[in-house]
């Protein structure tokens, strides 16, 4: 719809988001020519040590910029519903909001739902598409906005933009570069809505794959697994749960690896050198795995050559699961 002078008028769009990976497609929307109503986020949490409550970041970013701000703690909740209806919203968008949104409430905006999310759809659906990337080896990721549908991830898509994966890069890493990505190709889609010249791509459901929540036990390896699968689970399990061992008596999260050409016929775990900033291991398939950085447990990450600075590490002894 355009008024006489050729110009739509803006998007009137609630905004579903809560942790860091939202605040760029907020940010460009609220800086794009569409109109943000409402931001809604999952309610505030205890947070660090002394566990105080701190408004998550797409509420912070909000209230800075006047944008009124929902919290509901059930998204079935009539008042909460009423709300949404009152606000009149063309669109909404969603950006790892944290939980499903039921049918009521895809059924408000009038040019219903559409997700940014962190994958090349259909690979990759569910909590943890990122971290399941880089977990896997994948050599490439990127970000799908999707139409939202009640089934997980699969609704139509609307845009894609891949982005290749660095075999050193974390999650973190690729889910900061996706964030920004995303913001862009949202608000593209958004306005090919708007302006009725979106196309809609169903997904291949023969090639879905699911990308399911990290756990805290996938941190405890076995050290018989390959060099590069340690290496992967090391750059995806961030920022948390890590990569934990035993090691010079006492647990420890590994940060950062890298893999060395040297090939060892020592036992897996088993530590090959441990001097100046070099703390390197055997791997399951016999490749050493070099320690870049690493955290004792209740102290601050460092480097190896600090680790070694201040303890008794043998080679020829083995690193335990942690």
């Amino acid at each position: 719809m355009v008024d006489s002078a050729g110009l739509r008028p803006p998007l009137r769009i609630v905004f579903f988001g809560t942790p860091d990976f939202a605040v760029p497609t907020l940010q460009r929307l609220i800086d794009s020519r569409e109109r943000v109503v409402a931001v809604i986020s999952q309610p505030d949490r205890p947070r660090g040590r002394g566990h105080h409550v701190v408004a998550t970041p797409t509420k912070a970013l909000a209230a800075e910029r006047g944008v009124p701000v929902l919290q509901p703690d059930r998204l079935r909740d009539d008042q909460f519903l009423r709300t949404v209806r009152d606000l009149a919203p063309d669109l909404g968008v969603v950006a790892a909001y944290g939980k499903l949104l039921p049918e009521s409430l895809l059924q408000i905006p009038r040019l219903g739902m559409i997700n940014v999310h962190a994958s090349l759809l259909p690979r990759w659906r569910g909590a943890a598409p990122v971290h399941r990337a880089v977990v896997a080896g994948d050599p490439e990721t990127g970000v799908t906005i999707m139409r939202v549908v009640k089934e997980l991830d699969a609704g139509a898509m609307l845009a894609t933009v891949t982005r290749a994966i660095d075999p050193d890069e974390t999650s973190v890493d690729v889910e900061r570069a996706l964030a920004a990505l995303g913001a862009e190709l949202l608000v593209d889609a958004a306005r090919a809505l708007a302006e009725g010249r979106a196309v809609e791509t169903p997904q291949d459901e023969a090639a879905a794959t699911y990308a399911s929540k990290i756990t805290k036990e996938e941190g405890a390896i076995d050290w018989s697994l390959s060099a590069e699968r340690i290496h992967n689970l090391v750059r995806g399990l961030q920022p948390w749960p890590l990569v934990s061992a035993r090691l010079a008596g006492g647990r420890v999260l590994i940060h950062r690896t890298a893999r060395m050409p040297a090939v060892s016929p020592d036992a897996p775990g088993t530590i090959v050198r441990a001097e100046g900033d070099r703390l390197e291991l055997v791997a399951g398939d016999g490749q050493v795995l070099r320690v870049l950085a690493l955290q004792p447990e209740g102290r601050r990450a460092m480097t190896a050559r600090e680790f070694l600075a201040g303890r008794l590490v043998i080679p020829g002894t083995r690193v335990e699961r942690g």
